[in-house]
């Protein structure tokens, strides 16, 4: 875990100095590490009191000490994304201890590479209960306390693998639907003060890159090098490259934002 500096009274990088998510609650799916995880602390320092979501609550610890410790209020929840009746009371959960939800950030997943003819059932099927079914379930569940406040954030995390890469159909047709899941509620939820969009991310460092590279037995700091040298911008990207955008669109500076997909990959993509 990065553990720069996070208090939430510090000006450092990447960090808003107005709370824009005061007296608001944010929820972060897959949040014990990555790019979760440092949104989930990007949007405390916005003001939000955070529900930390991952598949164990000691995967949750450690960001909710972190937010916390900086100042903040943060609680940390078991859920499998992917069961309706664990997704239901988390949601339940987190209204009766921090207040109904707000802000929704789906970002939970995981990875099943192999070329197809190698790809299981069991490894489409994984990653689509998580990506897909994850998605659906918490949106449902959050955009009930949305409609009642007449008002909601959510974001879908997509991924550049939406336009294709080898080796990841599974991944790349979960994170296309997290697309085309994005534009339907953003037309569903929109009259009823709900904003829905989505962040694609390119190559961003964190465990589950470094996994791909292990995996694939290459040095993960030779492919971060070889992976630059094809983004225009010339480096990869941050998990706060992405928590940084995500705070922007759950700002009311996004009001009339909804609906889109935005690329964050340190180049154009599409």
């Amino acid at each position: 875990m990065d553990k720069r500096s996070t208090n939430l009274s510090d000006p450092v990088e990447g960090k808003s100095n107005v709370a824009h998510l005061k007296d608001k609650v944010a929820v972060v799916t897959g949040a014990g590490r990555g790019i979760g995880a440092r949104t989930a602390v990007r949007l405390a320092a916005d003001g939000a009191a955070v529900a930390i979501i991952d598949i164990t609550a000691e995967a949750t610890a450690d960001v909710v000490a972190e937010i916390t410790a900086a100042g903040g209020r943060a609680i940390g929840i078991a859920c499998d994304v992917s069961d309706e009746a664990s997704v239901t009371a988390a949601a339940e959960q987190i209204a009766a201890e921090l207040g109904p939800i707000g802000v929704l950030i789906n970002n939970a997943g995981v990875l099943r590479d192999n070329l197809l003819f190698k790809m299981s059932a069991s490894d489409w099927d994984i990653v689509m209960n998580v990506h897909l079914r994850g998605a659906f379930l918490w949106s449902r569940a959050a955009q009930a306390q949305m409609v009642a406040q007449k008002w909601g954030k959510i974001v879908n995390l997509s991924s550049t693998s939406a336009l294709g890469n080898r080796g990841q159909a599974n991944y790349s047709a979960a994170k296309a639907g997290m697309q085309g899941f994005t534009k339907s509620l953003a037309i569903e939820l929109g009259p009823f003060g709900i904003n829905v969009n989505a962040v694609a991310p390119g190559f961003i460092a964190t465990d589950m890159t470094r996994a791909t590279a292990e995996r694939t037995g290459t040095d993960f700091d030779q492919m971060q090098k070889a992976a630059a040298e094809r983004i225009p911008v010339r480096r990869v990207g941050r998990p706060e490259d992405i928590a940084n955008v995500v705070s922007f669109l759950v700002s009311e500076d996004s009001s009339y934002v909804s609906g889109q997909t935005i690329y964050v990959a340190g180049g154009p993509k599409g």
